[in-house]
């Protein structure tokens, strides 16, 4: 197996993707998060003290992929031409779901910039709703599908 962000010396190294061709890439990531009854009916009903909590996850989410580069070490500044985020009510469980599409034309893919923007906007929802429900669980975030670039298209 080679990994692409270590030398030939072994050490940690960042891609260089100079060379690739630039391509239209999109990913779709999502995630969920598990809440209470309680906080659910917080949430949906616009009551939560710290404010709008979807909206402001929406918005977290956003910054968040915008950022990814700051906080995944080898990750390249990208010029995101979009990003889209929608949140799914789940009230049979309780939870709420996440999905975030993140899109460029580029050299490298944008797939960090998705999962990154699911984990910062279902963090935010817990960081929003902690008051009410410290055991919130955050699950599956996970890539949904890719398209672009060399290793071609991915769908879970």
């Amino acid at each position: 197996m080679n990994l692409t962000h270590l030398d030939e010396n072994n050490k940690p190294k960042m891609v260089d993707v100079s060379d690739k061709d630039v391509s239209e890439r999109i990913a779709v990531a999502s995630g969920i998060i598990e809440v209470t009854s309680d906080a659910y009916e917080a949430v949906v009903s616009n009551l939560a003290k710290k404010g709008p909590v979807l909206q402001t996850a929406v918005i977290a989410s956003i910054q968040g992929a915008k950022e990814t580069s700051r906080l995944i070490p080898m990750c390249h500044p990208l010029m995101l031409t979009s990003i889209k985020t929608d949140i799914e009510e789940l009230p049979e469980i309780p939870a709420f779901k996440l999905t975030v599409r993140a899109k460029l034309k580029g050299r490298t893919g944008v797939e960090m910039e998705a999962l990154t923007g699911v984990s910062v906007g279902l963090l935010t929802i817990y960081d929003m709703l902690k008051a009410i429900d410290k055991g919130m669980v955050i699950r599956n975030i996970q890539l949904e599908e890719k398209s672009g670039g060399v290793s071609g298209d991915f769908r879970r």
